[in-house]
């Protein structure tokens, strides 16, 4: 008997895997060292508030059962939370599976999924795993132009991701263009404007999105407990969406697919919105006095509305950049060219991340 291999999707072959950076302890059991700070993942350097962790605490002991599969007691805290009403509202295990499942919900063979270049990385492969076309459109000095997305649109085009502040440049589209531009979607096209950075942004260029899901029946708008709430570890994002995509989501979501932390934690964490403040106000002010001294060592940055900084670094190899930053202890996410995202933590750490930036830059002039 002649032994085969099992076939892959083609499609599948197409995706490039995510990849992981390496544990913190990891890093530094293999380079000797103590102490490396993680700015790399756009993760709350505060954490969850203390409230959360309480919760958790207690709710420890229901591992044991399933945890309810609808989020009834999550959803209507939503519910209160947004003014909306509880049916309206989708919960994920984090907002990229209702990317995902929003794709396996809209797209067939052939249809088209239209995002920008520069962009959040599921995007790209939400229409690759449907065996769709994917559609990016450049960005215009790292701002998602919608003119030219506009322009793209075909009669093909199922979906539109829109990343709002975009991750990973910061920057925001403005609620006036935002809206010209809905205007100009036909309504069998979804929009998804993805908010994961929502609460980071200046909620006066911002506006309030989820008004647009009543008045258009093809808006879907998603956010997440993982950023400004903490709870990355627990793995939980939310979205407002019309009646339409509510159902299609219930029909090809998987059951028990939040687990209990996860609704518990993000109950608890709505409570705590003084910690979500406080979180917001330490991103804010170290976006700001970080990016003044990124430039003061040559990075040319962008204006951001989140809790990262995405520059051009004052080198041209970022990849070589960021390992030896890692051996100074401080762990970034480099991109193509010399471009690096930097997450904004305490600031005990942005200041050994800035030390740790002079000593490397220091080093390739020497």
């Amino acid at each position: 008997m002649r032994l085969g291999q099992p076939r892959v999707r083609a499609c599948v072959r197409s995706i490039q895997p995510y990849q992981p950076g390496k544990p913190v302890e990891e890093v530094e059991r293999e380079l000797g060292i103590r102490g490396a700070v993680k700015l790399a993942s756009n993760e709350n350097p505060l954490g969850p508030a203390p409230l959360v962790i309480q919760a958790l605490k207690q709710a420890a002991g229901l591992a044991g059962v399933y945890p309810d599969a609808g989020c009834y007691y999550l959803r209507q805290a939503l519910g209160q939370h947004l003014k909306l009403r509880a049916e309206e509202i989708i919960i994920g295990n984090g907002s990229d599976e209702l990317l995902v499942l929003l794709g396996l919900a809209l797209l067939e063979p052939g249809d088209e999924v239209l995002t920008s270049q520069m962009s959040f990385v599921v995007y790209y492969s939400v229409p690759r795993l449907m065996n769709a076309k994917l559609i990016a459109v450049p960005m215009r000095n790292y701002q998602i132009d919608l003119e030219a997305m506009a322009r793209a649109l075909t009669r093909k085009t199922r979906i539109i991701f829109i990343a709002n502040p975009n991750n990973p440049t910061g920057t925001v589209v403005a609620p006036g263009s935002l809206r010209k531009f809905i205007e100009k979607v036909p309504g069998k096209c979804l929009v998804v404007l993805d908010e994961a950075y929502y609460e980071y942004a200046d909620s006066r260029i911002m506006g309030q999105t989820p008004d647009l899901v009543r008045e258009r029946k093809n808006v879907v708008v998603l956010r997440t407990f993982s950023k400004a709430y903490g709870l990355a570890g627990l793995r939980i994002g939310y979205g407002v969406a019309p009646k339409i995509i509510v159902d299609a989501i219930e029909r090809v979501r998987e059951p028990f697919n939040v687990n209990h932390l996860a609704q518990i934690g993000a109950r608890a964490a709505l409570k705590a919105r003084g910690h979500m403040r406080q979180s917001v106000e330490l991103a804010r002010a170290e976006r700001s006095r970080m990016g003044k001294a990124l430039a003061g060592m040559g990075f040319k940055t962008v204006p951001s509305q989140t809790n990262f900084i995405f520059a051009q670094a004052p080198i041209r190899d970022s990849q070589k950049f960021s390992v030896d930053l890692m051996r100074e202890g401080i762990i970034i996410r480099p991109f193509a060219g010399s471009h690096v995202r930097i997450t904004m933590g305490t600031r005990v750490q942005n200041d050994k991340m800035i030390r740790a930036v002079k000593r490397v830059l220091g080093n390739y002039i020497n």
